[in-house]
């Protein structure tokens, strides 16, 4: 577990003021937590007995479920976490910003908050660190939903279907080309101002959802290229081979394997594609239901809000209705 506590100016001084809405659009009160050893932000909406924990990835933030949020918090305890140098968290200095950091950082976060029975909600990267967590705290883990977000757990054939992703997604292959080059700081650096262009090379099919408040919100975290250490650090640690995905015990596996557990697909991801992904869940849990969305892409929660809402409140139904859970 990270256990880092010291804090330098930077560390506690996010790009984005607590208060900000972006013109209303991120309505929820700021809550930050020094547990994993800069300054985290979070929202914690709701209550109740259930606890849903939602896990971006890259380069978005909490943002990317505003428009579930509301929704769901009328049926759970909703928290939703920046990870570091995303978002309304800090982006503390001297840090790599890999995979391992993150489990890191996430693992910090739930203990000190005490989080049990959860349902986790996984992006993009925040697959992995979910489900790293997952390897790490069984236990804590109520139910996995995977988001257009990986599942990562020992499977045999993880690798071969990383690099047969690489070869179909233009981020990745971007990736490569870009750290050979030796630009892939310099652009990534600068998402204050090429934001719109990365999330449309990851993959979004609903352009009239671009609108000054939206694009706002998304470039606001990376003022400046050490703003952006935390999407370089994910992009170079990719094109590295640096990131370490956690290896779940024998024990680890056979628990989360009897998780309930949803998958939710855009079938337009072009950076994440569902032929490479989808059979690593399967492994996993083969009887869990999985739901393609055929006019989604990458960022599924901003081309089918509506229906991933209503998606993940019938899922959280089901189990209380088999269980008897009122």
């Amino acid at each position: 577990m990270n256990t880092r506590t010291k804090f330098s100016a930077e560390d506690q001084t996010p790009a984005i003021p607590a208060g900000e809405t972006f013109d209303g659009t991120w309505p929820f009160k700021a809550h930050y937590s020094s547990a994993p050893g800069f300054k985290m932000h979070y929202i914690d909406e709701g209550g109740g007995s259930e606890t849903m924990v939602l896990l971006h990835g890259e380069p978005t933030w909490g943002y990317l479920f505003r428009q579930q949020i509301p929704v769901w918090r009328e049926h759970a305890r909703v928290i939703a976490p920046d990870h570091a140098g995303f978002g309304k968290s800090a982006t503390p200095r001297d840090r790599p910003y890999l995979l391992q950091d993150h489990i890191d950082n996430l693992e910090a976060f739930v203990l000190a908050l005490d989080l049990r029975e959860i349902t986790l909600i996984m992006h993009d990267f925040g697959g992995p660190v979910g489900m790293g967590f997952s390897a790490r705290h069984p236990e804590r883990v109520k139910r996995i939903v995977s988001v257009n977000g990986p599942t990562p757990f020992g499977q045999p054939d993880l690798v071969d279907r990383l690099t047969a992703n690489v070869g179909a997604s233009p981020w990745f292959q971007w990736i490569l080309q870009a750290e050979e080059k030796g630009i892939l700081e310099e652009v990534l650096g600068h998402l204050d101002y090429n934001i719109l262009s990365t999330l449309k090379l990851n993959g979004f099919v609903r352009n009239e959802i671009i609108t000054d408040p939206w694009i706002e919100a998304y470039r606001a975290p990376f003022p400046t290229p050490a703003h952006s250490a935390g999407a370089i650090g994910w992009a170079k640690g990719f094109a590295i081979g640096a990131h370490r995905f956690e290896d779940p015990t024998p024990f680890a596996k056979a628990a989360i394997q009897e998780k309930p557990a949803l998958a939710i697909w855009g079938e337009k991801d072009c950076t994440l594609h569902a032929e490479h992904f989808l059979p690593l869940f399967r492994q996993l849990f083969p009887n869990a239901p999985v739901h393609l969305l055929a006019a989604a892409g990458h960022y599924s929660p901003e081309d089918a809000p509506e229906e991933i809402a209503e998606l993940l409140v019938d899922f959280l139904k089901e189990g209380q209705d088999r269980y008897g859970i009122l």
